[in-house]
């Protein structure tokens, strides 16, 4: 009988010290969906924030800096892309000098891209010195790089501007988006 005892003892031990975990990790996902709900994209912030672990332990500045990071792969992402000529491109009506131009264009967008990066990283620094204002003008920087992307495009009508581009554009975009959400959030 003791040892049942004892049993039920250490059950109901380990048991209390498992309900301060499951309090956080409750209050941790009410934090990352309340924060969420000041951004544009409500599911693309929840779900890129519970895909992290680290956002379960983060307040909101925490929150805020796991997204620019999130940004800066993503923007790092597309500039990879773009510089191993990955791009599948349709060019069956373009002339030698569109396939020039195109090959420019593509280039300059690449490095729009690690500008953005740039200006992301820029943003973590701002966030971990508390200087939001900065951080906020960085994260709108590095929102805007693609679009001077896809102005080259505009300026030259006879290149299209490509479909693959245009999608990882307008997911940066919206990332940034929610990153300039939640610096809304930390009231600076």
């Amino acid at each position: 009988m003791p040892s049942n005892f004892h049993f039920l003892l250490i059950l109901v031990f380990l048991f209390s010290l498992q309900l301060p975990t499951i309090s956080t990790s409750s209050s941790s996902i009410d934090l990352i969906q309340q924060t969420c709900k000041n951004t544009k994209y409500y599911d693309l912030c929840v779900s890129s924030l519970k895909s992290d672990s680290t956002s379960l332990k983060a307040d909101t500045k925490g929150l805020a800096t796991i997204m620019v990071k999130i940004g800066m792969v993503n923007a790092t992402a597309t500039n990879t892309f773009l510089s191993s000529h990955e791009l599948v491109l349709n060019t069956t009506n373009y002339t030698n000098n569109d396939l020039v131009l195109m090959k420019k264009l593509l280039k300059d967008c690449a490095d729009k891209y690690a500008l953005a990066t740039n200006a992301l990283q820029d943003s973590l620094q701002d966030l971990n010195n508390e200087v939001y204002d900065y951080a906020y003008l960085h994260v709108m920087a590095a929102a805007d790089y693609p679009n001077v992307c896809h102005n080259g495009f505009k300026r030259n009508p006879r290149l299209d501007y490509p479909t693959q581009l245009a999608i990882r554009e307008d997911g940066f975009k919206h990332i940034c988006d929610v990153v300039l959400g939640i610096l809304d959030a930390l009231g600076w």
